[in-house]
């Protein structure tokens, strides 16, 4: 891949909202298509707000009727908000393109920032985004203290966490010692240029994950990196680790179309 070119829309107190920036997206990927300019990657802070991708379910909703933007990325529900940094890179790959392998790049860098910052992550299959690792489940402490045999989610697809007290918060995942999201990844392609990307939890309010089924995945939760490592950060402190390895990642990437099988004669 050729440059990439950053662009911090705003921050703090010049958080940008969702529509105005998700404008900005279209802006910068209709210039994108025609080669106008390199490929972007936008950064930037929202003010509070959940956006719900097209796979979203009713259920999956906030209780209270606050409101959602429905937009046209993959994934399900998410929160933004203060202390999350939102990353929206616009690049344009081979056609057909290989949306896995981008998802990928995008968790390899993120993977590798969050680790200088001496925080372990991975992947879990299955499920985009970065993560920390749970203990396995037989040392993990009980619900409610509860025997796990009595863990009513294994068992219950529909199980609700917002109708089950804070034990079963996603925000509490990390003292439940679960699998915890760190950061969220939901792309869209159009024309071969991708648009939206990903959000790392730096050092967010995550009781607002607590209002709805983050991601729609009810048996793990959230945590930030102020969580996990136990101490106060700054998305100031995490922005140009961030773009350092986006950079070193996707510029260094060798890029190939999907692989389409075709049927034998």
């Amino acid at each position: 891949m050729g440059e990439l070119r950053f662009v911090r829309l705003g921050f703090g107190e010049r958080a940008v909202e969702y529509r105005e920036a998700w404008q900005e997206q279209r802006r910068v990927h209709a210039a994108r298509f025609t080669d106008g300019i390199p490929d972007t990657c936008l950064l930037l802070e929202h003010p509070p707000v959940y956006t719900a991708g097209r796979r979203t379910a009713d259920s999956e909703r906030p209780l209270d009727g606050t409101p959602v933007v429905d937009v046209d990325r993959g994934g399900k529900i998410t929160w933004h908000g203060p202390g999350q940094l939102v990353g929206y890179p616009i690049l344009k790959l081979p056609r057909p393109v290989d949306v896995v392998a981008h998802v990928r790049r995008l968790e390899d860098a993120l993977i590798r920032a969050v680790a200088e910052f001496g925080l372990e992550t991975s992947r879990v299959e299955g499920r985009s985004g970065v993560w920390v690792l749970g203990d396995p489940v037989h040392e993990r402490p009980a619900p409610g203290g509860l025997s796990l045999d009595f863990d009513p989610r294994p068992a219950d697809e529909e199980f609700d966490p917002r109708l089950n007290g804070p034990e079963y918060a996603p925000s509490n995942a990390g003292q439940r010692r679960e699998d915890r999201k760190l950061a969220a990844i939901g792309i869209r392609v159009a024309k071969g240029v991708t648009m939206h990307g990903f959000a790392l939890n730096v050092n967010p309010d995550n009781t607002w994950f607590d209002r709805i089924v983050p991601c729609g995945i009810r048996d793990a939760g959230v945590t930030s990196l102020a969580n996990e490592l136990g101490r106060d950060i700054t998305i100031a402190e995490v922005l140009p680790v961030v773009e350092k390895h986006l950079r070193d990642v996707l510029e260094g990437a060798e890029l190939k179309p999907r692989e389409i099988e075709r049927a034998s004669a």
